[in-house]
């Protein structure tokens, strides 16, 4: 039966050699299930059979390895098409898979660092006075003081960057061509004064003039491996486990929130497009924005 039904999905659903090959060890798998449960037949499978094999797939067994929501959903929906293939074959009466459901798949979200941990790690960034220990701190301080998304961060040009002691912001490019304008708290102001002014024209020497604003060593773009590489490096320091730029945007929403910031504005903060939103330039600093990021982010004042 179980050779048949897989002809029938190569031949007549034209599936691909990769999927057939996930259905072919999922439905072995199930085969080899309702042998150990006495089940003979196809008729005799019960939905209780059919439940049991969904729980042995979750929790895994003395072969095999507990699967993840989003395959152990992937084995059931092979094994709903077995029952199905075999009652339309006239080889069972009932199809006892039709009632149960998929394991849902969960959406893990990164974890928040608290206040003391993005303080022990924007500490840790790297040996003081060097210059690329001023990248680094302007880096980390811009990723956390504006929630921005490692490509953004590393897509900055030197004139992205307002520091007018008055109204610092810096412009973001995201998804879509769309822009932001989004302000900065005066930690990030001053760290990005620092490199600014302290260090990048002598990095920038050294490099082709590309006038981005994170260099490498070598005056060059700092790539996004080499700012996961900053952040890795500052965590170990802290002594900070499961730290990455995600995570730190994540933080950058979590504390707006829990400093009382709007939902909505937030959003526009991170980034994330409005329904109808058309894309273009999308300042979000006005209107007693700045007002509202100040009173909200842990790190808006010195």
């Amino acid at each position: 039966m179980l050779g048949r039904y897989l002809a029938h999905l190569a031949v007549e659903r034209g599936l691909a050699a990769n999927t057939l090959a996930s259905y072919r060890r999922d439905l072995t798998r199930y085969v080899g299930h309702l042998k150990n449960r006495g089940r003979v037949t196809f008729g005799e499978v019960a939905e209780a059979d059919v439940t049991a094999f969904l729980t042995v797939l979750s929790e895994g067994d003395a072969e095999h390895a507990a699967l993840a929501a989003g395959s152990a959903a992937r084995a059931v929906s092979a094994v709903r098409g077995l029952h199905r293939f075999a009652l339309r074959e006239g080889v069972a009466g009932h199809d006892p898979a039709g009632r149960v459901r998929s394991p849902r798949r969960l959406r893990h979200q990164p974890r928040a660092l608290a206040v003391g941990e993005v303080e022990r790690l924007i500490a840790a960034s790297g040996p003081e006075r060097a210059p690329l220990t001023l990248r680094n701190r302007a880096l980390l301080e811009l990723l956390y003081g504006t929630g921005a998304r490692i490509s953004e961060a590393v897509g900055l040009a030197v004139d992205d960057v307002d520091l007018s002691p008055r109204s610092p912001q810096v412009r973001l490019s995201g998804n879509a061509g769309r822009i932001r304008v989004v302000p900065l708290g005066d930690p990030a102001r001053d760290a990005l004064e620092a490199y600014v002014t302290g260090a990048w024209p002598g990095i920038a020497a050294s490099g082709r003039g590309t006038g981005g604003l994170f260099l490498n060593a070598r005056g060059g773009r700092l790539t996004r491996q080499g700012a996961w590489e900053v952040l890795h490096a500052a965590a170990e320091r802290a002594g900070l486990d499961g730290v990455s730029p995600h995570v730190l945007r994540h933080s950058f929403a979590a504390h707006l929130l829990a400093g009382g910031a709007d939902a909505r504005l937030v959003q526009e903060l991170l980034g994330h497009a409005s329904a109808g939103a058309s894309g273009g330039r999308r300042g979000v600093t006005g209107g007693g924005v700045r007002e509202a990021y100040t009173a909200a982010h842990p790190r808006a004042r010195r």
